[in-house]
């Protein structure tokens, strides 16, 4: 399952963390990372889904 969260996150990265952590903090913060450029964001959605 991990692997499909990985591949959503590669595409939507905000998507990707809601999936693994749901509307907390986390989420909210890929979601500016995001924003700020896709490569922060997807940096960190990779980096929360692995550490589950």
């Amino acid at each position: 399952m991990d692997l499909a969260r990985i591949i959503v996150a590669i595409l939507l990265p905000p998507l990707g963390v809601f999936l693994q952590v749901g509307l907390g903090g986390q989420f909210w913060l890929n979601i500016l990372l995001t924003l700020l450029g896709y490569v922060p964001g997807l940096v960190h959605a990779i980096w929360i889904i692995a550490k589950k």
